[in-house]
This record gives structure tokens, C-alpha cells and sequence, in this order.
């Protein structure tokens, strides 16, 4: 039987994809960004919650309406969710069935290119209607300065999901000094508006709301001094990204 490993759920969330969402927080991650806001999902073990694909479900049908009106359905986030694909794929393949619209929240820090991975990647796609990619930063360096781990296969995932045809949303979070420079940005615009699956392109302004849960960890928050980016820097930062030439209204 295939469990999943989950940090928390979120019965009704409208900031994960479109729609009312219910959104599952896996338990793990590869990465360890500066800015993370759920440190308490990095490690592999300690899940609050081991579920069955069938127990999920049951927990989800009752919100069907909801998301039938509002356009919206079900994210698995984390942590990171790809760490545990054939529990996604399993999950995904019963929502389908159910007429309830799929998305996936990834950092895509832990996927590689190996014949066994991709082959478990294509099984999980034919279920997955969008991803939210978020794409920590352009620069490899600054990537792993900023998460620990480099951005190449990261970048190349995101090339191959295009190459499908697979949709997807970019997000990219905005942090004062370390992903705000604006030579970054217009590459990392120049990089986005060369896939061809793009539906999306949002700035996530960076906050400290998640320092509390580093304090509990015991683990040094390296960011203390760093303010959030104001309307102004945002607007900057789309403009510089130029998305499709586009830049949203609603900033």
C-alpha cells in the first residue's frame, strides 16, 4: 500500500494555484533556502502524518463543490513533493478520476536525469494538470549560496517540462540583496521567455513570517536584517523580468 508522508493540510487555500485549493505539505526537502519559511519540512523523517492514497481521498471528497465553483482543486507542497512520486502519482491518478484539477508546488531540487527518475516523472505527469515552479535563482552560484544545492537540473527540468507542453507557473521569491539584482532578473526573464509552457510568471515578496519555526529548531536564522522588498522594489522586479513583455496590473 503506498503512504505519503505529510507535514500539515490546508483545507481551503487560495495561494497555491488557481481556485480553492486543498493543499497537502509533504515532509521533506533537499534544499535549505535562507528564507524558508517551513524549515520544519526538511527533514525526511518526522512526518506528523502517514496517509493512504484512499484515506486522502475520503478527506478531500466533501470539497469537491467548492472546487467545481471556484475553478480550483488539489497542490501538494511541501517540503518537497517530488520526493515522494509514486505517492503522487497514485493520489493524482484517483483525483482525476474524480474530475478534481491536479498541481504540484516544486523546488525540483531533488529531480535528475537518470532513465529510472524521468520514467516515474512521465507516469506522474499524465495525472498533473499544472505545476507552480519556483525557481530560487538564475545565477548557479548564488543558487547555492541561497538553497545549498545548484540549479541545473532544475533549469533542466523546467526545459522538459516545456518540451511537453506541460503547464506550468514560475514563481520567484524576492529577497533584498540576494535575488533582487537586476542583471539576475533579466536573465532569469530572458531564461522564462524561452519556454513555451509558461502560463504564470509571479514575484513572491520574501518575508520572516517562518523565524519563529527557526528559533524552535534551534537553527540559526542568517536573515535578521533583511526587510521586505516594498511595492516599489516589486514593481521594479517585474518590469526588469518583463514576462512576456507583460507586466501585471495587480502588483
Amino acid at each position: 500500500m503506498i503512504k505519503g508522508n505529510l507535514h500539515s493540510v490546508e483545507s481551503l487555500g487560495t495561494l497555491d494555484g488557481p481556485g480553492l485549493r486543498y493543499v497537502l505539505f509533504t515532509q521533506g526537502c533537499l534544499l535549505r533556502c535562507l528564507f524558508c519559511h517551513n524549515p520544519d519540512t526538511w527533514k525526511m523523517r518526522g512526518a506528523s502524518r502517514v496517509v493512504t492514497v484512499e484515506e486522502m481521498v475520503q478527506e478531500i471528497r466533501p470539497y469537491i463543490p467548492y472546487f467545481k465553483a471556484s475553478g480550483g482543486g488539489v497542490t501538494v507542497s511541501g517540503g518537497e513533493p517530488l520526493l515522494q512520486i509514486p505517492f503522487l502519482t497514485a493520489l493524482f491518478k484517483e483525483l482525476k478520476a474524480l474530475g478534481i484539477h491536479t498541481c504540484i508546488d516544486t523546488s525540483a531540487g531533488c529531480v535528475d536525469d537518470s532513465e529510472t527518475y524521468m520514467e516515474k516523472m512521465d507516469a506522474l505527469l499524465e495525472f498533473t494538470d499544472l505545476f507552480l515552479l519556483d525557481l530560487k535563482h538564475i545565477n548557479n552560484d548564488k543558487h547555492i549560496n541561497l538553497t545549498s544545492r545548484p540549479n541545473t537540473q532544475i533549469l533542466k527540468f523546467a526545459e522538459r517540462l516545456s518540451e511537453r507542453g506541460q503547464p506550468i507557473w514560475v514563481r520567484h521569491v524576492l529577497v533584498p540583496g540576494l535575488t533582487d539584482d537586476p542583471e539576475d532578473l533579466a536573465n532569469l526573464g530572458r531564461f522564462i521567455n524561452e519556454l513555451d509552457n509558461v502560463e504564470k510568471f509571479e514575484i513572491l515578496p520574501y518575508h520572516q513570517l517562518g523565524v519563529h519555526k527557526w528559533e524552535a529548531l534551534g537553527v540559526p536564522y542568517k536573515l535578521d536584517d533583511v526587510e521586505p522588498p516594498d511595492e516599489t522594489a516589486v514593481e521594479l522586479a517585474y518590469e526588469t523580468v518583463n514576462f512576456k513583455g507583460v507586466t501585471p496590473l495587480n502588483v
